[in-house]
């Protein structure tokens, strides 16, 4: 029986008076957000690649763990107490079915690879999150309130960040609409021995609020871009006595953003058709990825998607009671329905060949109901979703045995899908990174899946 805690984000602490006071304000909420170092080394010479290297990915995490048994690996022929209440629908690729409440979904298939093999240890929210979002076992093992350690390795937008030319004016990891938390702040989320200054630039604002907009990038009404400009010398003179690398990116990135008319026009969520935001849903979640579309059009390179902040029964995906109504009722209508919409609009607008997106939670549910109508913890198998970025559409890789229990073939790890991400980018997933004790790690410690992808 696991243990379930909400939190709400606790304020960061400061120590930038100094900084503050100079800039005027406006600055020093963005910093704490944009810590990170310009990486100036050189990207993967394309002619070394047998394919063109991702543009940008979205990874779409959601947050509790969705039951793979009633979304995207039905079992109809199961016993009832394994295959639950829900039916399974044809899609449009013949011999694939998924979950009745998955209809939007199942008209997207044709672009979709289903992976049904997912797999590793961890039982936990905390340390499942962070295997899923680091492609990594934790340190600590399968603790129950594993939290954040500027120890830890990085998360797969923190690899990015360090490993990839940044393009002017824009972030290279953002994460939205929120932080999640699970009594700690969830751990998976942030550089770890990397630096603060490879942490993603955190969105905390609804997209869906009416007057949502971030204020981190918005000067300080007396503050005229020529007056940032005077601000900006004041500092450098100031820091040249005790120079602090961190706070110099700290201070670059954040300048640069408040410059970058691309960036605020990314955010500007009412420039869209009301229809498409309609499409999308009026939802938190719905307008996160169209978001999301947004920030990788304007040419960010990796965004993730927080589908639900706090853990616990009613408040994400984390269902040991009732699985079916929840489902039904709450979770699935709203992700459907974003999803598919985010990848038919990628692919209106040519973006989804060179757009990875990549759906999963933490881990799955458990092969048979429990006494309250639920399913609890499951990473011994489940399923993820990837589409575009080359991927071989239409396709499912591997399998689960016919509980849906365990991997029956080819099974995925989650260092093979942060291999296979890194792959993409054309990086290789063995080159290696150091700690803050000089240890080494290779950026992925799985292998790349090869064969979903075409050429």
């Amino acid at each position: 029986m696991s243990r379930d805690h909400d939190e709400p984000g606790r304020p960061p602490s400061l120590s930038l008076d100094r900084r503050r006071l100079l800039l005027g304000g406006g600055l020093g909420v963005l910093g704490l957000n944009f810590a990170r170092r310009l990486r100036a080394n050189n990207p993967p010479a394309p002619g070394r690649l047998s394919f063109t290297p991702l543009r940008s990915c979205i990874l779409i995490f959601y947050y509790g763990g969705p039951s793979h048994l009633d979304t995207w690996d039905m079992k109809p022929n199961a016993p009832r107490e394994v295959r639950g209440e829900f039916r399974s629908i044809a899609t449009n690729v013949p011999g694939i079915q998924v979950s009745e409440h998955l209809p939007h979904s199942a008209r997207v298939v044709d672009r979709l690879a289903i992976i049904r093999s997912l797999h590793h240890p961890m039982t936990n929210h905390n340390a499942a999150a962070f295997a899923a979002l680091s492609g990594r076992s934790p340190a600590k093992g399968d603790l129950e309130l594993l939290a954040n350690d500027r120890n830890d390795p990085p998360c797969l937008g923190s690899v990015l960040s360090h490993e990839l030319l940044e393009r002017p004016g824009l972030p290279t990891f953002v994460a939205l609409p929120h932080v999640m938390h699970n009594v700690v702040k969830l751990p998976g989320q942030v550089a770890g021995f990397l630096g603060s200054a490879h942490d993603p630039f955190q969105v905390t604002s609804d997209p869906n609020a009416p007057d949502f907009r971030l204020d981190e990038l918005e000067l300080p009404g007396n503050v005229s871009l020529d007056r940032l400009g005077h601000r900006e010398a004041m500092l450098q003179q100031v820091e040249r006595a005790t120079p602090t690398h961190d706070l110099d990116a700290y201070r670059e990135k954040a300048v640069r953003l408040l410059h970058s008319d691309a960036v605020r026009r990314a955010f500007r969520l009412d420039n869209e058709d009301p229809k498409l935001r309609d499409q999308y849903g009026r939802t938190k979640h719905g307008q996160s990825l169209l978001l999301a579309r947004r920030l990788v059009e304007a040419g960010v390179r990796f965004v993730t998607v927080n589908d639900h902040e706090t853990n616990g029964q009613v408040a994400n995906w984390d269902a040991h009671q009732d699985v079916f109504p929840r489902l039904k009722n709450d979770l699935l209508p709203p992700a459907d329905r974003a999803f598919a919409t985010l990848i038919e609009d990628l692919t209106r607008r040519g973006l989804l060949d060179s757009t990875l997106v990549i759906a999963l939670g933490e881990f799955g549910r458990t092969p048979k109901l429990n006494a309250q109508g639920g399913r609890d913890h499951w990473p011994h198998c489940y399923s993820a979703v990837l589409a575009g970025g080359g991927v071989r559409g239409g396709t499912v890789y591997g399998a689960s045995d016919k509980l849906g229990a365990y991997p029956d073939l080819d099974g995925v790890s989650p260092g093979d899908l942060a291999a296979t991400l890194l792959w993409r980018f054309g990086l290789e997933p063995k080159s290696e990174v150091r700690d803050l004790s000089g240890r080494p790690y290779p950026l992925a410690e799985g292998q790349p899946l090869r064969s979903l992808f075409a050429g």
